[in-house]
């Protein structure tokens, strides 16, 4: 992706553990590359297909002034969410956070703080089998768009199918939704977690009925196993109630360990259920 570039803009402001940092202030340094295609901009000549770096700066300015923080970590975290939501084109950025003269009673020339943000491709998987099944699915959605750092890009049509595993229970309305994101993986499990208690949800028994169920299929290419999360979710392959609605709202998408599209894995379970119906 193109890329633009602003080399240390010198900000006055008032950041820092010690209160006479924040009550003098000091100078910061911030240097910043912001991630866009900018094809459309160069052919066409035309400003609003970029970003206005003038603007860009003067963003970064207001935002360091306004609030103060004690530390660079959380400086830069601020900053780098306040530009993504408000300049649409920009898809990451890179932030850099020089603090000169910092005040350890040593020789220092500076510290600085570097970190690099983006907006996030992400599956989700919705699902529920108790009460209102619909409205519950519709509250899932809506409290994703609710967050300032998520919006919801493509919802699968709900369909109804037989629950996973050996447990007595109602069938399930289901549904896939395409996010983006500015929400790190364990961020968003976090938050869907609490969407999922404010629904109802009790986790009584493994593969039992429930108000919502939300799990994350795929987060960007990501390959992660952690206690608490795996990425992609590794039923996937097995689970026609994931797969269909998939291939409805992305039926070319690889899964990032196979490489397999969505098409592709939901044929060949396919394949694989009639013979053994056979």
């Amino acid at each position: 992706m193109d890329n633009i570039r602003i080399e240390n803009l010198e900000v006055f402001a008032h950041h820092g553990v010690y209160k006479e940092e924040n009550h003098l202030g000091q100078k910061f340094v911030v240097s910043a590359v912001f991630f866009l295609d900018t094809v459309k901009a160069g052919m066409t000549d035309d400003l609003s297909y970029s970003l206005n770096y003038a603007e860009a700066c003067q963003f970064i300015k207001k935002k360091m002034e306004e609030t103060n923080y004690k530390l660079l970590e959380a400086v830069v975290e601020n900053l780098a969410k306040d530009i993504l939501l408000h300049f649409p084109l920009v898809r990451e950025v890179e932030l850099t956070l020089k603090k000169p003269w910092a005040p350890i009673l040593l020789p220092l020339e500076t510290v600085s703080v570097t970190i690099k943000r983006k907006w996030h491709r992400v599956f989700l998987s919705i699902g529920s089998n108790l009460g209102d099944k619909e409205g519950y699915l519709d509250f899932s959605i809506d409290k994703l768009n609710a967050e300032d750092d998520t919006k919801v890009i493509k919802i699968a049509d709900y369909i109804e199918t037989e629950p996973y595993g050996d447990v007595e229970q109602d069938n399930f309305l289901n549904s896939a939704l395409e996010i983006e994101t500015l929400k790190s993986p364990d961020t968003l499990l976090e938050f869907i977690g609490r969407v999922e208690t404010e629904a109802g949800r009790k986790r009584l028994i493994h593969w039992g009925p429930r108000t919502l169920d939300i799990d994350i299929l795929f987060f960007d290419d990501m390959i992660l196993e952690k206690p608490d999360l795996i990425i992609p979710h590794p039923e996937i392959e097995k689970r026609d109630f994931v797969l269909s609605p998939m291939v409805s709202i992305a039926p070319h998408f690889r899964h990032p360990a196979s490489m397999k599209s969505m098409t592709t894995l939901l044929e060949e379970l396919k394949s694989k259920e009639s013979k053994i119906n056979e």
